[in-house]
């Protein structure tokens, strides 16, 4: 039985995580971390009461084996960190995280050959977008990116679009060409990541959609992926939990355990 304590319990998607452990055989849930809450009483949250509720990462003593974190951009890095000097593998759906903190964590956790997996997307049909991506960017030269989520989602872009640009890159090996002499008064360009454009919106009705945009002389590409309800992430968060369990090494991207 794989142990599991989660962070951003009571978030969107904590919920939707403790739902899964809570009702898989194969699951133990630990334990549940949220800095933000007063109550350490599990009733609270409707959670059965032998779970323990910690709003401090010192007051874990609790050993687990899996740390799953979905919880802000901002306290992800240190969640991470903790555990993974605490002996837990880190399954992180927390998005935020710099490109030096992801290979950061990734040290420490390889230097303990301990599994681990950052997943910009849990969604199977999100990872398949990205590999279908990073196959079209062979013969493709120019992509733009726009991304689709929900009114309270904190970071822009999503880790998805960061990470489907990151994949094209590596298949390109070059930075886009930009057109010659372009002018952008109101940076409605987007964002660039190697010559790359991103689009972020973030509008009610939305949960997480993405399409990728090839453009070649005469032909255009549309690869496109949503998610409407966030039930569906759960097929990925309960792979890569399991898989990491196997694994010396923590990996970024859902893509590298399917």
């Amino acid at each position: 039985m794989i142990s599991v304590i989660i962070a951003g319990f009571n978030g969107a998607m904590g919920q939707k995580a403790v739902q899964l452990v809570t009702t898989t055989p194969e699951f133990h849930l630990a334990g549940v971390f949220n800095p933000h809450v007063t109550s350490r009483r599990a009733t609270d949250y409707g959670l059965d009461g032998a779970v323990t509720i910690y709003n401090d990462l010192e007051q874990i003593t609790t050993p687990a084996d899996v740390w799953l974190d979905f919880s802000t951009p901002s306290g992800v890095a240190t969640n991470a960190q903790f555990a993974i000097t605490r002996g837990m593998r880190p399954v992180i759906g927390t998005s935020g995280l710099t490109e030096a903190q992801q290979q950061e964590l990734q040290g420490t956790a390889n230097a303990r050959q301990l599994g681990g997996i950052i997943a910009p997307n849990f969604g199977v049909t999100a990872v398949l977008m990205m590999k279908f991506a990073q196959q079209a960017a062979a013969y493709l030269q120019r992509a733009e990116i726009v991304e689709y989520h929900h009114e309270d989602k904190l970071d822009a872009p999503s880790g998805t679009a960061l990470n489907t640009a990151r994949l094209i890159h590596e298949a390109q090996q070059v930075d886009e060409p930009q057109p010659a002499a372009e002018q952008d008064s109101l940076g409605t360009r987007g964002g660039d990541y190697h010559g790359i454009k991103i689009h972020a919106v973030r509008l009610p009705g939305f949960v997480a959609d993405e399409e990728v945009i090839f453009g070649g002389p005469g032909e255009t590409l549309t690869i496109k992926q949503s998610t409407t309800d966030r039930q569906s992430f759960m097929t990925g968060v309960r792979l890569a939990m399991t898989a990491v369990m196997q694994r010396q090494d923590l990996v970024i991207g859902l893509e590298n355990i399917l």
